[in-house]
Parts: C-alpha cells; structure tokens; sequence
C-alpha cells in the first residue's frame, strides 16, 4: 500500500515531550507551553510528525501530573487553556499533530470525584473508586501491592473502609466496573477531542480493570531483592483483565466520532502474546499498544533480531507495529548501551517497520543524569531509596545550547542539568555533520521520503553474536538493506543465502556514505550501515 494512502500514524515519526523538562519560557524553572511553542521549529526540522505531550493537568504533583486533579484545565505550572490552544494552533499550522497523555486508572485523592467519593459511605460517587472492608480479621483486604512501594490498600479514618491504590495512595483506583466512570472519562476525550487533539497515549491502561473477587496476588518465584517490592507478587488478578479489551474498544469509538486519522496509543508493558490483545478483534482496539522491546532486551543482536521476528509474527492481520528505545519511566538509550551504540540504536528504530517513538533529547544522546539522594523528587525514587530506581535521571532538561542552563531556563532548573551539556546540545549538533542529531535527521529525511522505510515489509537477513541484518521493500520502490553492528569490536555480515550489491546512503561513520558494497561488509565496531540496494536487471 503506498503511503500516502495510510494514516498518518502509520508513517509518521512521534516524539515524546516531557513538560517539565522541554522549555521554560518563564523563568520558574520548568517547563511550559509557551516553551513548547518556542522550540517548534527543532520538531519540525528534525522531521516529526506528532508530538506526545505527558501529562499537563492541574494536579498536586505527587507524581508529576499522574495524579489528575482536573482531567479538563491545565496546569498554572504549564500554563492555561489559551496558552494551550495557541500550541494546538502552531503544531497544526506546521503540517504536525498533537497526542496528550490520559490517564484513566486513578485520579489524585485531592480530584472532586474522590473527594465526595470518600465523604461518606452512602454518597453517589462511592462507586467511582475501589472501596473494601477490612477483613474479619481485621487485615487487608487482600495482598496487592502499589508499584511504587508498600500495599495498595490505604485506610480511611472517616468510613472505616480501604481503598485501592495501584501506585501511591494520593493516586486512587478509579472503578472502571461502574458505567458512570467510563462515561466521564469517555466525556474526558471528547473534551480534548472537541478542541482538536489528535489521539491520545493512554496511561497502564492494562491496570484499569481489577478482578471482580480481588482474589491474592501469587508470590513471584522469581523475585530478586534488586527488584521493585511490587515484583514481590505476579500481578495476575490486580492488571491485564479480559474486560480491559472492550473499554479499549470503546475508547477506540470515541475516536471514531470524530473526522480525520484520531490515534490511540496504550501503554501496555506485557509479554508478546497478551501485548497482541490490546489490538483488540478485528483491530478495533488500540491502534498502537506500545510495544517496549528494546527497552527491555539485552542488546545483543541474536536475540534482538529473533525478538523482533517474534513479534512481526505474532501481529495480528492488519495490525501495525511500533518501536520506542526511551521514555520518561526508563533510563535513557544512551545510559543504557553507551553513547556510540546509541547511534546504531537510533538506525535500529528508524528503519523498522512500524511507527518510531523518540523520547525528547535521545536526537543529541542525552544520558541519565546522576542525582544526588537529597535532589531526587520521584516517588519511585524517594520510596524505595536503596535500589536506585528514581526515573530523575532521565527526566533532565533539554539541552539546547552552550548557554546558562543549556537555555533551557534563565532560573535554577527544577532538576539538575547534564554536566556536559556545552558539548551535547541541540546548536553544536546541527552544526556539526557528524553528529548524533545530524543522523537522526538525515535517517528521518530519508524515511520520509522512501516508501520502503516508511510503509515497506521488513524482512530479517542475518544475525550472528555481532551483527543483525534485514531488507526494507515496497514495490516500485528502491530496497534498502541495513547491517548493524551492536557491540564494540569488528564484525562481519556474511550471508549465506543472500547475496546483495549496493551503495552506503547513511551510515553511523559518514565517511563510509557513497561507498559500493556487496558480497560481505566488514564493519568497525558501533557501526551502522543502511544501504540501497541495486536490484538485479
């Protein structure tokens, strides 16, 4: 199918903004609309084709807007509805889409919807959050955990019940079982949607529903003390229920309400098999549910490249892949591989098929930043402050330039700032050729502009302990071959069954762009090829 015949979220590049870390246009330290705004023309020119803005809601910030207070206001911290729509208004007038983050399992316990929920035990939005005596015994009611330490149960003076929190207890489980929960939440989208967003990335949207008996979480036998406390228990009967498909279903309808290519996107950190669910039958589900892969696998090609065969098959007919290497929960790619394998990771998910998520600041290989223990602001962090699991370090602001706080802001950054920043930032990259954010564009360019790259059939060619190879093909279109090498030392692409005969058009050393190659590739080590092939007459 060509291209343009396809949905823009089928072909186009998303890019993920963190707020509170992308621009300050005020002063205070954090980011903000107005910011986002300024920086627009990087987005444009690097290639975007949508921005994914996490959460931006009034909210305490308990952690960081996942704890909505108001689902339909904004945050004085990012601005307001104006400021909002003056964003909306530039990002489409640059041909680009806008994606917020919704976040439909819990609200904050300062939302009105909870405050009258916990008023009394006979008020009509009771029923909205997840509320349960104790036992007979007066223990819990049953043994799920918060993912961000401790029970998932907090005790309510004024009722004598609990309720239910999956992650802290100012964040309660809303009541997914109730129809009047789905119906505000549904009111929610069509809020935004009415003011012309363009999809949404939905927040665990695989915890939403909870089994009806609240039957106890098995112990993992797999637990490892390094690990989070919630990895203690298999989360069998507290997340990925059968009902959360038909919510999805309907998520997907609200969509469908409205005119042009609306995109749901659902984070959803599940095993390969259960992660096809969220497609939904007939893909009427999630358009994307994130597929988290290379966050998650060694970085090895043999089991990369089996991984990623693995999943191509097991989508189902119809369904459309997606790849991320970063985001605001995960140590950066570059922390995680080192920064020359960055750049191989960065060829690794543009020439994929299906659609690429980039997390802000991975275009110029931002690392994790170490924050000291007294600087750290994540819960995550602060409540399990011995197993060095705070998501701070890859939340740092965006360096831009060589200026005071790498121009990210005049005052004192909400977190501190990479120490390296007047070497790695936005404008010495684009002034140098051999630079990461140089790459980026050129592969982004490049897919745009080739069908095969944008919308072609992935085929894998090779993969030994060294290197991984695959073909990207469109009919009436030129092939492209891409060899990759993931480690540090030599390696060589010696296909057995393949034979090729081609010219360099981008590789990790530019110096090697332009050059012809066939038979074998001898690669350096961190290297990345992607070549065009000349097919035979």
């Amino acid at each position: 199918m060509a291209s343009n015949q396809q949905p823009w979220w089928q072909t186009g590049i998303i890019y993920q903004v963190y707020p509170r870390s992308f621009q300050d246009s005020n002063g205070d330290g954090v980011g903000d609309l107005k910011g986002i705004r300024r920086r627009l023309d990087h987005l444009q020119w690097l290639g975007i084709d949508a921005i994914w803005l996490s959460p931006i809601f009034p909210s305490p910030m308990a952690d960081f807007g996942y704890d909505v207070s108001n689902y339909t206001d904004i945050h004085p911290l990012f601005g307001n509805l104006a400021d909002f729509d003056e964003l909306l208004q530039a990002v489409h007038a640059r041909g680009m889409k806008l994606l917020l983050d919704l976040v439909p399992n819990h609200t904050s316990h300062q939302h009105p919807w909870f405050l009258e929920s916990r008023s009394s035990r006979d008020n009509p939005k009771r029923d909205w959050y997840i509320w349960k005596d104790p036992q007979p015994d007066g223990s819990l009611p049953n043994n799920w955990l918060s993912v961000f330490g401790g029970s998932g149960w907090e005790w309510d003076e004024r009722t004598e019940q609990y309720y239910y929190h999956a992650f802290l207890k100012e964040q309660p489980d809303l009541n997914w079982r109730n129809p009047e929960v789905q119906e505000a939440m549904f009111n929610v989208m069509r809020f935004w949607l009415d003011k012309g967003v363009d999809g949404f990335r939905v927040d665990v949207l695989w915890f939403i529903f909870k089994d009806e008996q609240l039957r106890d979480n098995p112990v993992n036998p797999d637990y490892a003390p390094h690990l989070p406390t919630f990895d203690q228990l298999l989360p069998v009967y507290s997340t990925d229920q059968p009902e959360v498909q038909d919510i999805t279903r309907k998520m997907r309808s609200v969509l469908e309400e409205y005119e042009g290519d609306r995109v749901l996107i659902a984070e959803v950190y599940l095993p390969i098999p259960r992660l096809m669910a969220y497609y939904g039958e007939n893909n009427n589900g999630a358009h994307l549910p994130f597929n988290f892969l290379l966050m998650a696998l060694p970085w090895d090609a043999r089991q990369i490249a089996a991984t990623i065969d693995e999943y191509e098959g097991a989508l189902p007919p119809g369904g459309w892949p997606n790849w991320v290497l970063s985001n605001h929960d995960r140590p950066r790619i570059a922390s995680r591989v080192g920064m020359h394998q960055a750049a191989v990771a960065a060829m690794l998910l543009l020439t994929l098929r299906g659609t690429p998520t980039i997390y802000y600041g991975d275009e110029i290989a931002m690392r994790d930043v170490a924050i000291p223990r007294e600087e750290i602001q994540d819960p995550q962090g602060l409540n399990m402050p011995d197993k060095n699991l705070s998501r701070d370090p890859a939340r740092t602001p965006m360096q831009w330039d060589e200026g005071k706080n790498a121009g990210f802001s005049p005052g004192k950054p909400w977190l501190r700032l990479d120490k390296a920043y007047a070497r790695t930032n936005v404008q010495s990259q684009r002034a140098d050729a051999h630079s990461m954010l140089r790459l980026f564009h050129r592969l982004i360019q490049l897919r745009r502009k080739e069908p095969a790259l944008s919308a072609g059939s992935y085929n894998a060619v090779y993969a030994d302990s060294q290197v991984m190879a695959f073909t990207r093909r469109s009919e009436g279109h030129p092939s492209f071959l891409i060899v990759l090498n993931l480690t540090h030392r030599p390696g060589y692409f010696r296909p057995d069954n393949f034979s090729f005969n081609g010219t360099v058009e981008i590789a990790v050393s530019r110096e090697l762009e332009g050059g012809k190659v066939s038979h074998t590739i001898s690669l350096d080590g961190d290297e990345g090829l992607l070549i065009r092939l000349h097919e035979p007459s």
